[in-house]
């Protein structure tokens, strides 16, 4: 029995020898690394040191240290940033849905301020800017490298100012020049109509707080115009040109859509942060066919909600492909009433893919065809209007005696609702084309 202690004891001692050199190399790394740490930031304070006393001008202290700071994060990635205190009151008016400026989302791609989309009814959405635009200068201020939240500065200004904006576009030999006023930005989340008499369309143009009571309102009131649900033939989701925003209010705009299920996963660096969202109960449209349409100035939130209801067949997803942002961004409250925006974690849709650089590949690709500059409205009405000859367009012809007056009476009921669809092409193909890809499913379910 002693001897059995005494081997125990020694195989103790040898265990703790054995951890002790293993464990020594890694304390001894770990320090270095440490020391390596505090070897930056010590060239990080003699660098600052050196600019603030011999700088050939007077330097604002504040200013260098807030530029540091935006510089470490916008080296990250195109979504990280840091906003002072004046730019992040500006993101918290946003997430409300009025501030003021040009109605642009815009990221930043190779030095250069990219649009992203602009928004509805806004200066930017009435001077023809477009997804994909690049603006390098802006009152004849070079852009290129300014990061990208002192671009957007440079963009901001007293509402009813003037600016200038040198644009590059894609099919264009040269860069051209766009004048705008600044305005009070005014986002109306969702806006609805009819089309054809039985398709509802609800236009969603940004993820604000005001996103989904829109949904639900606009919804309702056009359901009660109708007369009822049964008089729905389907519904159009609009998500073109809608730029994203809040998380919360994608899920809650795809949970409306969707019976179960999962909506959308955030994964992080740590396991222990991944979030899963799934849809409860209730469907607003009681499921009837929907269609959303997406194109490349549709990003993030946007990208959730129509992932979402593709990879669950809810619906059917129509136009060109997103223009895939799939992150998520955290943002941080820091000392002296600052913020920054931080990338945490990428998103991904039921399915398990992620839409990052890759976005939504819509089921049904249809472009919207661009309408001729030198064409006037005028013309294209013009065009439209004439009628191609037909046995009704002659004299004496023989009546149709198969049909009664209120059978004949509805023929051209629908006839008409059907022409009205034709003449949407001329201004928004893509709608046009939704709405006949839901008169053709209702048509199969013999609604």
């Amino acid at each position: 029995m002693r001897k059995y202690v005494l081997a125990a004891l020694g195989g103790t001692v040898a265990g703790v020898l054995a951890t002790t050199q293993l464990a020594a190399p890694l304390i001894a790394q770990e320090q270095k690394h440490e020391s390596s740490i505090y070897e930056q930031l010590d060239l990080f304070g003699d660098v600052f040191e050196r600019i603030r006393n011999q700088y050939v001008e007077e330097v604002d202290s504040k200013e260098l240290i807030d530029s540091a700071i935006s510089g470490m994060l916008t080296s990250l990635d195109p979504h990280s940033s840091y906003m002072p205190p004046d730019a992040f009151s500006d993101m918290q008016v946003q997430t409300r849905g009025e501030f003021g400026g040009l109605g642009l989302e815009v990221t930043q791609e190779d030095g250069f301020v990219k649009v992203v989309t602009p928004m509805d009814d806004t200066p930017a959405a009435a001077a023809g800017l477009q997804p994909g635009d690049f603006i390098t200068a802006v009152d004849g201020e070079s852009l290129q490298g300014l990061p990208l939240d002192e671009a957007v500065d440079k963009m901001r200004g007293p509402v009813g100012s003037e600016i200038v904006v040198t644009v590059v576009r894609e099919g264009r030999a040269e860069p051209f020049d766009v004048s705008m006023v600044r305005d009070t930005i005014k986002l109306t989340a969702v806006r609805s109509s009819t089309v054809g008499g039985h398709t509802l369309v609800l236009r969603v143009s940004t993820f604000n707080d005001q996103t989904y009571p829109g949904v639900e309102a606009e919804m309702k009131k056009r359901v009660e115009e109708l007369g009822g649900m049964e008089n729905v033939n389907g519904i159009v989701l609009d998500l073109r040109n809608n730029p994203g925003g809040l998380l919360t209010q994608a899920i809650k705009v795809s949970d409306a859509f969707l019976n179960e299920g999962e909506i959308v996963s955030t994964r992080g660096r740590n396991a222990q942060d991944n979030e899963r969202y799934n849809a409860t109960p209730g469907d607003l449209a009681d499921g009837k066919p929907i269609v959303v349409l997406i194109n490349a100035g549709s990003a993030s939130a946007s990208e959730i909600v129509a992932g979402a209801l593709q990879d669950h067949k809810r619906a059917i997803v129509v136009g060109t492909k997103s223009f895939g942002k799939g992150s998520v961004q955290t943002v941080v409250p820091v000392r002296g009433e600052g913020a920054m925006r931080l990338t945490t974690a990428r998103y991904y849709t039921p399915s398990g893919r992620s839409i990052q650089a890759l976005g939504v590949s819509p089921d049904v690709v249809v472009d919207q065809p661009q309408r001729d500059p030198d064409t006037t409205p005028e013309d294209a009405e013009k065009g439209s209007a004439v009628n191609p000859r037909s046995e009704s367009s002659l004299r004496g012809i023989l009546s149709n005696d198969s049909m009664t007056d209120e059978e004949r009476e509805q023929l051209e009921a629908d006839r008409a609702l059907v022409e009205e669809t034709a003449k949407l092409r001329q201004d928004d193909y893509q709608l046009a084309y939704a709405v006949d890809i839901l008169r053709g499913l209702s048509a199969m379910a013999g609604n």
